[in-house]
C-alpha cells in the first residue's frame, strides 16, 4: 500500500528539519515551511550551501513568530510584530519584497554565523509566486512549495553508495512509502486525503546534499552527488525527487493512503 510515510517542514530556509505528524497544506505548501530566511545586509539570501552552520539552527514556528536555537547561542524568540520594515531580496533571480527589522534576531544570527546577517520573514501573505503559476504563492523555497521523494528511491541510492544516508540530506516535505523506486518520477497527480497534488518537475540537486544535517560537515566522499551523477543524470544536471504543488487547502497526516491519479 502506498502511504505518506513522513512529513517535514523547514520554518527557516536551510535550517534544521522539523518532523510533523500532521500539518495543514495549502497552495503555499506546508504550514510555515520556509517562511523565514537568512540574508546578508543587502538582502542577498544565505543558504547552507555556503554556510553549513545554518543546518544546525532549530526553528520552531507559530502564528505569532519564530523561536530559534543553535549551538553555543541563547534561545531567541522573534515575534512577527518585530518585522517593521521591508527588504528587497531574491531567491534564484526572482525578486520580491520581504519583511525585515527584527534587530535582535539580526544580531543573534550575525554572532552565530560570524558575518553580517539579517532575518527576513515572508509576511502574512507572500508577494512571491511560482514561475508560470500566477495564482500559486511561494515563500522562500527554491522554486516550488513541495518536494516529494519515495523511500524506495533513497534505498536504491544508498545501495549504490554502500552506506545509509538519511532522507534529510534531500530536505523533502513528503516521503512516500510502498511504491517502486523513483515511481514519483512518473506521477503527474496524486491524492492524499482530500487533497490533489501535482508533480511538476524533477528536483535538480546541488552540493547542499553533501552537508550532514546533524553535524554541518561536508561528506568526505562527496556523496550523494557522486552516486547521483552516475545514476540520475538529466543532461548536465543530477535529479532526485519531484517538485510539486497543491491548488487547494486541507490536512495531511502521516499514514494516509496515497492514490495515484495520473
Amino acid at each position: 500500500m502506498t502511504r505518506l510515510a513522513a512529513l517535514y517542514h523547514y520554518p527557516l530556509k536551510s535550517g534544521r528539519a522539523r518532523p510533523l505528524i500532521a500539518s495543514p497544506l495549502g497552495p503555499c505548501g506546508l504550514a510555515f515551511d520556509r517562511h523565514w530566511m537568512v540574508a546578508d545586509r543587502d538582502g542577498n539570501f544565505l543558504t547552507g550551501r555556503e554556510h553549513p552552520k545554518l543546518v544546525l539552527i532549530e526553528a520552531m514556528a507559530t502564528s505569532d513568530g519564530l523561536s530559534l536555537h543553535a549551538p553555543g547561542m541563547p534561545p531567541l524568540h522573534v515575534a512577527n510584530t518585530a518585522f517593521s520594515g521591508q527588504q528587497e531580496t531574491a531567491v534564484w533571480r526572482t525578486g520580491f519584497a520581504a519583511r525585515n527589522g527584527a534587530s535582535h534576531a539580526d544580531a543573534w544570527l550575525s554572532e552565530y554565523l560570524q558575518l553580517p546577517a539579517q532575518l527576513l520573514w515572508i509576511g502574512e501573505q507572500s508577494p512571491r509566486r511560482v514561475k508560470d503559476e500566477a495564482e500559486i504563492p511561494l515563500a522562500f523555497a527554491d522554486g516550488y512549495p513541495l518536494l516529494i521523494i519515495s523511500q524506495g528511491s533513497l534505498d536504491v541510492l544508498n545501495g549504490h553508495i554502500g552506506r545509509k544516508l538519511p532522507m534529510l540530506r534531500f530536505r523533502p516535505n513528503l516521503v512516500i512509502s510502498g511504491c517502486e523506486p523513483h515511481a514519483e518520477d512518473n506521477w503527474q497527480r496524486i491524492r492524499i486525503g482530500e487533497l490533489e497534488i501535482e508533480l511538476v518537475k524533477p528536483c535538480t540537486r546541488c552540493v547542499f546534499t553533501t552537508i550532514d544535517p546533524n553535524t554541518a560537515l561536508k561528506d568526505a566522499e562527496k556523496q550523494p552527488l557522486k552516486a547521483l551523477a552516475q545514476t540520475r543524470r538529466a543532461g548536465n544536471e543530477v535529479i532526485f525527487g519531484m517538485n510539486a504543488l497543491c491548488r487547494s487547502s486541507g490536512q495531511l497526516q502521516v499514514g494516509m493512503d496515497v492514490e495515484i491519479l495520473a
